[in-house]
């Protein structure tokens, strides 16, 4: 019997292999790989509150010019890190204004029949699921009377159920966390429809998670023409380069516990009950792995990361500030993962303006964003305006908006009119680069408004664009076939794969909008999200009239992550693109092994290795012809026509399963093998799951290689 390190290594050596043979055939865009060096490039900001050293993360003095004000040191500081979000809170109007006695009575009586609801044997309400439907009714009368009330019942009711423990409830529930964002919820939902089948299966899988349902078919201002034809090439290529996920960790601390059972790692240990006060004293837990300078696998990117990753990307890519890459992607989330009562408005704005910084440092052209779950405070929440038609619940999240499209235009990579678009379409835009003489159209999507864990997603579950973002998207796509241009959509939270992160119903929209305008306009679809390195396509007719080659419309590219939570190697990725059809021909992804960071000495004079990975035409293109002794062409694109004939490779050949496998964690040492025979068909089916309903019907548990797979084989 193979043992797992043999596999494991076995699989290392096959993907060597392939690394290898593109560095032999490939024209490298730049060096194959780059010593970072290791002295911080101090430079790029210009004051510290507390300076970079071989053992100690920096504190950037930061002056924000869109707010005019400089961010304090306790925003980020590692040693003082809040408990309690005290953001401002919003809740819904009350329905009548009762005295504080009457509020409190509507309280208690809530409280007493939610907790008579959820006694065994109660009459009528044999599931679990139509006892979470009666308590949230209940519940929703206790929003509209009582608002700003709830959140503390909420805590309450948490911990005498013993819900979760008595930390979580609080941390959960009160009102500077998801409490006041609960009320509004409750206040507004269909609790006995659609919505209230998405809340119960949120809350604890109470309820089956809903399907996608048959109740909402786009429309379009204009039928597909029937002869739609795409841009004849250029055969002029440009370097467009793809980052996504940073999450940079302003509150890293070197030498911290890197390897904690509970998140955030490589962080300051709280204080301990006979401890000293600082994490320290008799209580104190010794340290297991200590936190690298640049990062570990349970921890998100402090700033030595980040920076080695950037002054990596001119080297390998060819590319520079003088001599950028004609312009880059950026698919969501630059703020670290945490807690919900650590973070704030503060604390997202310092982070958002220290990654954009880093990046005009060192891209030199524009970069086009999209927003992540995590770029937001509350964390994963975005609002559609229309929940109180545009009022004061709608606009909530507004002063995000407002700072990071002014941002993008203080940088350069907006003009005013386009920043203002985005400040009132929830940070979502279109614009046509000026480098591409008018004949690319780039979208951006907040795909927040169709993500399963944004809380306002649930409401008017059977209108997916109750938002208006796709109305948004298919109107910006017309524009682009009226004017015969090419369009790449840039999202962050992807449509498909294995079904787990998107609502059924706007992931099945959003892949309706791409048929409709595929493939003669859409050239080419980018998420992230997952940290994951993938990549799936979309079929004529929502993938009902059979998923084939020539059925094959288009393809999503699912970017690396350059933190490595969890249990992933840091990269990124360059595309080589014809500027005649905006199709990819090439990609290079590439990668500095987490492995590696602990054996860094902080002493010496160099940093962390960055490297080739592999070439996406060298790795696949041999195997991903219409038969198995033919190669893809070498002037075809990497579309949704080569994606499939991947698949098919991989249902005639195990080993590129593998592989595939392999480079979904950046070659990550800890990625789990896919040897089985279920695994193999899964990650064939999530391929070509362009949508939460399609992925679902996969094979589960072999979506993520971020832990050890839970699928079981047939």
């Amino acid at each position: 019997m193979v043992t797992s390190s043999l596999r494991t290594t076995t699989v290392l050596m096959m993907m060597a292999q392939v690394v290898l043979a593109a560095a032999a055939t490939t024209s490298m865009p730049g060096l194959a790989s780059f010593t970072v060096p290791a002295a911080f490039p101090t430079s790029v900001f210009s004051s510290y509150y507390v300076k970079p050293g071989p053992t100690q993360e920096p504190q950037p003095a930061l002056y924000d010019p869109i707010l005019n004000k400089t961010f304090g040191l306790g925003v980020t500081d590692p040693l003082n890190i809040p408990t309690h979000d005290t953001d401002p809170v919003h809740y819904p109007k009350a329905f009548a204004e009762l005295s504080d006695a009457s509020a409190e009575a509507v309280i208690a009586a809530a409280k007493a029949e939610i907790l008579d609801i959820l006694k065994a044997g109660h009459p009528g309400l044999t599931s679990n699921c139509s006892k979470c439907v009666a308590a949230l009714s209940v519940g929703q009368i206790a929003a509209k009377l009582a608002p700003t009330y709830l959140p503390d019942a909420m805590v309450s009711l948490c911990k005498e159920t013993a819900f979760a423990s008595n930390s979580t409830c609080q941390a959960q529930y009160e009102a500077g966390s998801f409490g006041a964002t609960w009320t509004q919820i409750l206040s507004h939902a269909e609790v006995t429809g659609l919505d209230g089948q998405f809340i119960c299966a949120a809350l604890g899988s109470y309820c089956p998670l809903p399907n996608k349902t048959d109740t909402f078919t786009a429309v379009f201002p204009k039928p597909k023409p029937a002869q739609a034809k795409k841009p004849q090439r250029s055969n002029k290529m440009v370097k467009v380069l793809h980052l996504s996920d940073l999450h940079l960790d302003a509150r890293y601390e070197v030498g911290s516990e890197g390897n904690c059972t509970s998140s955030m790692c490589c962080r300051h240990p709280a204080p301990r009950p006979g401890s000293d006060g600082d994490g320290g004293g008799a209580a104190a837990v010794p340290i297991q792995v200590p936190a690298p300078l640049y990062g570990y696998y349970k921890c998100d990117s402090p700033y030595y990361l980040a920076l080695a990753a950037l002054q990596s990307i001119g080297p390998l890519t060819g590319t520079s500030p003088e001599n950028p890459a004609a312009f880059a992607l950026y698919t969501g989330d630059l703020v670290a993962h945490d807690p919900q009562n650590q973070r704030s408005r503060d604390y997202v704005e310092d982070i958002e303006l220290s990654v954009w910084h880093m990046l005009k440092s060192y891209i030199g052209g524009p970069v086009y964003s999209a927003l992540g779950n995590h770029d937001t405070n509350p964390d994963n929440l975005d609002v559609p305006h229309g929940i109180d038609d545009n009022g004061s619940l709608g606009q909530q999240l507004s002063w995000n908006y407002d700072h990071v499209s002014s941002l993008w235009n203080y940088y350069g990579w907006l003009d005013n009119a386009t920043a203002a678009e985005a400040a009132t379409h929830y940070a979502a835009y279109s614009v046509v680069p000026p480098m591409s003489d008018g004949g690319l159209r780039i979208i951006t999507l907040n795909t927040d408004l169709y993500y399963k864990n944004n809380h306002f997603a649930w409401l008017h579950a059977a209108d997916p664009d109750f938002s208006g973002m796709f109305t948004f998207l298919i109107q910006e796509l017309q524009k682009a076939e009226d004017a015969g241009q090419r369009a790449w959509i840039v999202g962050h939270v992807l449509s498909g794969w294995d079904g787990s992160n998107p609502m059924p119903n706007g992931s099945d929209l959003l892949y309706q909008i791409i048929e409709r305008y595929s493939p003669h306009v859409v050239a080419n679809v980018f998420f992230g999200h997952t940290h994951e390195d993938q990549a799936f396509v979309y079929y004529a007719h929502n993938g009902t009239g059979g998923r084939t080659a020539e059925t094959a419309i288009a393809s999503a590219w699912v970017g690396p992550s350059l933190t490595p939570l969890t249990n992933l190697n840091s990269g990124y990725r360059l595309y080589e693109v014809d500027t005649g059809t905006w199709d990819i021909h090439e990609a290079y992804t590439f990668y500095a092994d987490v492995d590696s960071f602990q054996d860094l000495d902080p002493a010496a004079q160099a940093g962390p290795v960055f490297q080739l990975e592999y070439s996406t035409r060298e790795a696949y293109g041999a195997q991903a012809g219409s038969g198995p002794e033919e190669g893809w062409p070498a002037d075809a694109p990497l579309n949704g026509t080569f994606w499939h004939r991947v698949t098919e490779a991989m249902e005639r050949n195990r080993t590129l399963v593998e592989v595939i496998n392999g480079f979904q964690g950046k070659s990550s040492v800890r990625s789990p093998n896919c040897t089985s025979d279920a695994c193999a068909e899964a990650k064939i089916c999530y391929m070509r799951s362009g949508s939460a309903p399609m992925g679902r019907l996969c094979p589960q548990g072999f979506g993520s290689v971020q832990s050890p797979y839970t699928g079981k084989n047939f």
